[in-house]
């Protein structure tokens, strides 16, 4: 018998700037195109998903998923402040509508990194007036998806956001600075509770929570100190911020090891991912005890997955993160569903196409897709509820 219950989404998940291509008014976009910056390449068509969408999601269905994880683009949106686009809500709404209609439950992110450029230009996630002009705008958006969206995620990874943004430069808009680092947090925060507030006014039947990406952590020569020191800006602000949710959403890929210095990076020898991550599956078990023990919430696993070439490592990182999963409700712990990340190779931010997540990969050269091993893997375990 599954230890899985009735109705856990077995999901694959894409963000709307990774895969859509063309979104040219957005911060990222700029930053991409921007020769200081460390992106390696722009975005540009991407895998043409805002297009293929509907085979896309064909695939996912046939494969055997029940739920798919996207996120509105706030700049197609509202492409200048206050000036809302219909056209584009239409078009998130025919995805939500081919969702269900393949017997797959739509779960909308508001906010996956991108902001518009309008907003950008006004100091961005630094800025108070931000959270509540991201209010404004999830009002709106949930209020036109509301009849075909049971989930929302509210701000993906929030604590990436504000950390790469605001303090290591890596994201736009590229600042090095521990003032505004901490300023962005807060304002995420607040914008956060706006979006939820927003949520429950115009659809009180809707769950809504945040994402964030969380990290086993290890203390390594006596780190204990410092390692406390820096996972309370990175993890437990927002896990203290999202008590009053109807989930947490975990989105872990590996660990991070700190000595009384700071961070230290991989373990010497430790398999390493395409993206430079210790192989480390066990650590999705790690994170969602330690969300659902400081929120008291349900947990839903949003983002978990590999960036690999070899696709036998793909199917042995998700069998060794389900094994936890697996330990965790058995131990009582309320899981809600699983996202591997991501449905499709795709645009890995400033990294370029170069790093591989995807189930399905993707030749840009013809926009054609190939189904891995490790997707029809993962989608006989959704089909079955549950592992042989």
């Amino acid at each position: 018998m599954s230890v899985y219950p009735n109705g856990f989404l077995w999901g694959t998940a894409t963000a709307a700037h990774q895969v859509e291509g063309g979104n040219w008014n957005n911060d990222w976009w700029a930053w991409e195109h921007n020769p200081e910056s460390p992106c390696v390449e722009p975005s540009g068509d991407a895998v043409d998903h805002y297009h293929r969408y509907r085979d896309d999601l064909k695939i996912l269905a046939e494969l055997g998923f029940n739920a798919y994880r996207f996120s509105l683009e706030w700049s197609r949106l509202e492409p200048e402040d206050g000036e809302f686009s219909l056209a584009q809500l239409d078009h998130y709404r025919r995805m939500a509508e081919t969702c269900r209609s393949l017997g797959i439950t739509p779960v909308m992110t508001l906010h996956h990194f991108t902001t518009p450029r309008w907003l950008a230009a006004r100091g961005g996630w630094s800025e108070t007036q931000t959270a509540a002009r991201f209010g404004a705008f999830a009002e709106w958006a949930v209020e036109g998806m509301a009849d075909l969206i049971d989930i929302v995620c509210t701000i993906n990874e929030p604590n990436v956001v504000a950390t790469h943004g605001y303090l290591t430069g890596l994201f736009p808009p590229g600042k090095r600075d521990m003032e505004a680092r901490d300023r962005a947090n807060q304002v995420l925060i607040e914008a956060h509770h706006r979006a939820v507030e927003a949520v429950r006014a115009v659809a009180p039947a809707v769950r809504v929570g945040l994402t964030l990406a969380m990290s086993e952590w290890t203390a390594v020569d006596g780190g204990e100190a410092m390692l406390e020191e820096l996972r309370r800006p990175w993890e437990d602000i927002y896990l203290e911020a999202a008590t009053g949710d109807d989930f947490i959403a975990v989105q872990t890929y590996s660990r991070e090891r700190v000595s009384p210095a700071g961070y230290i990076g991989p373990e010497e020898g430790a398999e390493l991912t395409l993206m430079g991550y210790e192989f480390r599956p066990q650590a999705l078990e790690v994170t969602i005890r330690r969300a659902a023990s400081v929120t008291g919430l349900p947990v839903y696993v949003t983002e978990n997955g590999i960036a690999a070439t070899d696709d036998r490592r793909r199917e042995a990182f998700v069998n060794e993160a389900l094994d936890g999963v697996e330990r965790c409700i058995a131990d009582g712990i309320e899981i809600l569903g699983y996202t591997y990340w991501s449905a499709l190779d795709n645009f890995e931010w400033a990294l370029g196409y170069g790093p591989t997540f995807g189930l399905i990969g993707v030749d840009r050269s013809t926009q054609e897709r190939t189904v891995k091993p490790s997707a029809h893997m993962l989608g006989q375990i959704a089909r079955a509820n549950g592992r042989p």
